[in-house]
């Protein structure tokens, strides 16, 4: 108990102010490494413009997905340079890359990696498989079973492999690339729903225009060939890619708009033409890709404009119809649509 006669000890002085320049140049230091690290990311996009023409939003649908931390299911008839896309950007990145063509016979270990015995050390050792890559490209994801997509699930979600009770932890960055093909279905397996779940977005690749197909087969006839990407470079480091992901998570986001992303959640969930609607995961997956977005487009906070511009490639695979819908040529594209025309924007 202390003396009531003593007096207390005098209170610590409060921390001294930061001089005024200082609180006055935080935030223009700040906005200046920003513009710097979007300069970086719009570099990356000129580089792969090198190799691939025609494709501009998917590679800046690609950057989404890598600034929010996400995955990315790439849709379009074979020959639209979906594999040639992906390549091109990790490259541009500078980051590992591993291609896996996926097959009917192919096995789960195949691409988490298995244990083998090491007759030397007369014990198991893990090999770790092509997933251990900063951008694993699952080409042609939809041709292996079920059991072999399964493998990937915990790779997306958490960002490691667990084999005989021990996590491995995936390189960061990490990003899977998915392609599939929309009009050959046999020998197919759909996705079930938990695994588009994990994408992040669902790009729809689509034949080139007149004159950016000109200038492909300009580029060919020049002698360009797709198998070699010699000419692009790295143009970005991998701290720049990490501080670009921390500036693009830290956007802000008020309140109105969070409700807006949930009204077009329950939107879609009350749609006639719709049996499963968005889940509380696509409301966040839609609120990352906003985020990413706004900060691509040196925006400090998120609007109704981002969220609008990136509902449609975040939740078009998140959607199932009913069957009759199907049946009467109804998109999930032509819902999602309709539900931005319908809801109410906050002003």
């Amino acid at each position: 108990m202390t003396d009531p006669l003593v007096p207390d000890p005098a209170p610590a002085p409060p921390p001294a102010a930061p001089p005024a320049s200082a609180s006055v140049h935080l935030p223009e230091a700040r906005a200046e490494e920003d513009a710097e690290l979007r300069t970086a990311m719009q570099r990356v996009r000129a580089e792969v413009a090198k190799a691939v023409v025609g494709q501009d939003g998917t590679v800046t649908g690609l950057l989404v997905a890598l600034l929010a931390r996400g995955h990315v299911l790439l849709e379009g008839v074979p020959g639209v340079a979906k594999t040639l896309v992906v390549r091109a950007f990790s490259r541009a990145l500078g980051l590992d890359t591993t291609r896996v063509q996926f097959t009917p016979d192919l096995m789960p270990g195949d691409v988490t990696g298995s244990l083998v015995y090491d007759a030397s050390a007369g014990e198991f050792e893990f090999r770790p498989g092509p997933v251990f890559t900063n951008i694993l490209l699952a080409d042609e994801i939809n041709r292996t079973p079920p059991k072999t997509q399964a493998a990937l699930l915990e790779a997306m979600e958490e960002r490691q492999v667990s084999s005989d009770g021990t996590s491995r932890p995936l390189p960061d960055p990490f990003l899977v690339a998915a392609t599939q093909n929309p009009v050959e279905h046999e020998g197919t397996y759909s996705l079930p729903e938990a695994q588009l779940d994990r994408f992040l977005m669902k790009l729809v690749v689509g034949m080139p225009e007149r004159d950016a197909e000109v200038s492909v087969l300009r580029r060919h006839a020049a002698g360009f060939s797709p198998r070699e990407l010699t000419d692009l470079a790295a143009v970005v480091t991998g701290d720049e890619i990490v501080a670009a992901q921390r500036a693009a998570a830290a956007v802000e986001v008020t309140d109105d708009v969070l409700g807006y992303v949930v009204d077009l959640a329950r939107a879609t969930r009350q749609a006639p033409s719709v049996q499963l609607g968005a889940s509380p995961r696509a409301s966040t997956a839609l609120l990352a890709a906003a985020k990413a977005w706004a900060w691509l487009n040196g925006s400090s906070a998120v609007t109704p404009d981002h969220v609008q511009t990136m509902l449609v490639p975040a939740w078009r695979h998140r959607l199932r119809l009913r069957p009759d819908a199907e049946m009467e040529g109804v998109s999930a594209d032509a819902v999602l649509s309709s539900v931005l025309q319908q809801t109410r924007v906050p002003i």
